[in-house]
């Protein structure tokens, strides 16, 4: 029987019964037809097809542009304009060439810019990726950190790039990128956006706030499995100009001419570096089958209406015990809501115990996603108390649920 959800596709995921999963917006739980699709890949075409498959592979279309297609199916789904989007390499080295892109084109054209600017909230490895760019690149290029209400104010003519996160990976607060893309080219400065807890969890219009460059990852509200693939975006305007930092083979115009020197493709293509890991992207291209005839915005809406939801008895039921991290207006925030718990890991490994998996980020805050693909009203009714149980009875308070994991 149809469900009267509009956007709830739960027959399409494989998930365990009885599992209530609020953690998408960290791994998106396994769509159903992954496997199948992955076995005929692995069987037929690396099986039978053998070094073919680069040429023959992905039913004819060749294994060899799978980042290509990949990054057009993405692209439909953050606002981006076709062919500008590829998909291939981590967040991490995405965020190395964006901003090494960034930074080499305002070394021409504004070389007295110097700073990266960004906030206390974005997620440690973009900052970590932008500290060690700017030392290793030199050229008095520093990064400065501000706090995520400060940013705005922050951007001066000093300013080469500003990179963020647009949803917060700890609270889920949501920066307003179309006003801070036209602030930061107001001051002559590059916008590098991660949406690594967007894509897939809202609409994202890239092309309408006119973003310079983007990345993200698939694993999350993408489905795409564990360190799945990430992407990368240029701007059109500007990607026949860019030199990533981070060069290869397959970003090069002719990769199997075999020149000594590189001389980059055209357009996007030159953000690719290295050859593409083909059962990993084979996996994400199966996962986002899931999204065809989905509407983002429905999505954003439910959503909303889920977390809103779940806020509301939460607070009902626990007062006293938990405090709100997320915004209060969820229009401020992205799919994901925290709460503060000075116990918050033993709460959520009590709460993991009972079925429902959330997870936890230090030092105390406990992090449930709302993606409502497979997540229920009824499924939020019961995590909420579920949670108001684990904590009126004191379930955390077992040394079972202090012992800290390598992965929280």
């Amino acid at each position: 029987m149809p469900s009267a959800d509009p956007v709830l596709r739960k027959e399409l995921f494989d998930l365990p019964e009885g599992l209530i999963y609020l953690n998408g917006n960290s791994l998106g739980p396994l769509p159903r037809h992954v496997p199948e699709r992955l076995r005929r890949v692995v069987c037929d075409e690396w099986g039978k097809l053998l070094i073919r498959g680069w040429n023959l592979g992905c039913d004819g279309q060749g294994w060899v542009d799978l980042p290509a297609r990949l990054g057009a199916r993405i692209g439909r789904l953050i606002g981006a304009p076709e062919g500008a989007v590829v998909a291939g390499d981590s967040t991490t080295v995405n965020v190395v060439k964006a901003l090494s892109a960034a930074l080499e084109l305002q070394r021409a054209d504004s070389p007295g810019k110097l700073t990266v600017l960004s906030d206390s909230g974005n997620f440690p490895t973009d900052l970590y990726a932008a500290q060690e760019l700017c030392r290793a690149l030199g050229r008095g290029l520093r990064l400065k950190v501000v706090a995520p209400e400060e940013v705005a104010d922050a951007i001066d003519d000093g300013v080469a790039a500003l990179m963020l996160t647009e949803v917060d990976y700890r609270t889920g607060r949501r920066h307003d990128m179309a006003a801070l893309t036209a602030r930061a080219h107001q001051a002559g400065a590059l916008a590098i956006w991660d949406l690594a807890h967007s894509a897939g969890a809202m609409p994202v219009d890239l092309a309408g706030a006119d973003v310079d460059f983007a990345v993200g990852c698939g694993y999350k509200y993408l489905n795409g499995g564990p360190g799945a693939p990430a992407f990368i975006y240029a701007a059109p305007r500007l990607a026949d100009r860019i030199a990533p930092a981070v060069a290869g083979w397959m970003g090069h115009a002719a990769p199997f001419a075999f020149e000594p020197a590189y001389r980059p493709a055209p357009g996007a293509d030159r953000l690719r570096v290295g050859t593409p890991p083909i059962l990993s992207m084979v996996a994400l291209d199966a996962a986002l089958d899931v999204w065809e005839g989905v509407d983002l915005a429905a999505v954003r809406a439910r959503s909303l209406e889920l977390s809103e939801r779940f806020v509301a008895r939460v607070e009902a039921a626990c007062a006293g015990e938990l405090e709100l991290a997320s915004p209060r207006d969820p229009n401020a925030r992205g799919a994901q809501v925290s709460f503060r718990h000075p116990e918050g890991y033993a709460v959520m490994q009590a709460l993991i115990a009972q079925g429902v998996i959330g997870d936890f980020r230090a030092p105390d805050l406990i992090r449930f996603g709302f993606a409502p693909l497979y997540l229920s009203a009824e499924e939020v009714d019961a995590a909420a108390a579920i949670l108001a149980r684990t904590l009126e009875a004191r379930l955390w308070d077992d040394p079972r649920h202090r012992v800290r994991a390598k992965v929280t």
